[in-house]
């Protein structure tokens, strides 16, 4: 329930005080790990994220812990959120926003995704005409050029 109320509260602050709140905990630059995780019938994994601004959902990730290296933070992430193990884990690429360093990587779910984390509200697999309208533009242009929709000719 807090985690409800925060999110609301964290989604209405400006993006500059939301970054001002991270950078107090992480003064120099933070960094993500997260990923395009596809099932066996190639649907995408996406989250609906409390924190995420905006709609909530996209890809599932998170901040790496001091020390930790960029897939096992990718890995557990996944595992402490859905549950999933994951296979075929390949970085797909790294950018820099600001001051945050964000490292996506693609990879193949191993087992049934549920949600275990008050991080997240719900989770669903979705197609290239399923993807939720809402999500933002960014999510879902690295989600098509990662899975290579951007070349599917079909009806949306």
């Amino acid at each position: 329930m807090l985690y409800k109320i925060a999110g609301k509260i964290w989604k209405l602050m400006p993006r500059r005080m939301r970054a001002m709140v991270s950078r107090s905990v992480q003064t120099k630059f933070t960094v993500s790990a997260a990923g395009v995780i596809v099932n066996e019938a190639g649907e995408v994994l996406l989250l609906n994220h409390v924190l995420r601004p905006d709609s909530g959902w996209g890809v599932p990730g998170g901040f790496l812990e001091p020390g930790e290296q960029p897939e096992k933070a990718f890995r557990r992430e996944i595992k402490e959120e859905t549950g999933l193990d994951l296979r075929d884990v390949a970085i797909y690429r790294a950018r820099t926003l600001r001051r945050h360093i964000e490292i996506i990587f693609t990879a193949t779910a191993v087992g049934d995704a549920r949600v275990l984390s008050k991080e997240i509200l719900e989770l669903g697999w979705f197609n290239v005409r399923t993807v939720p309208s809402e999500m933002s533009l960014d999510q879902q242009f690295l989600v098509r050029r990662a899975l290579g929709w951007d070349d599917d000719p079909g009806p949306r």
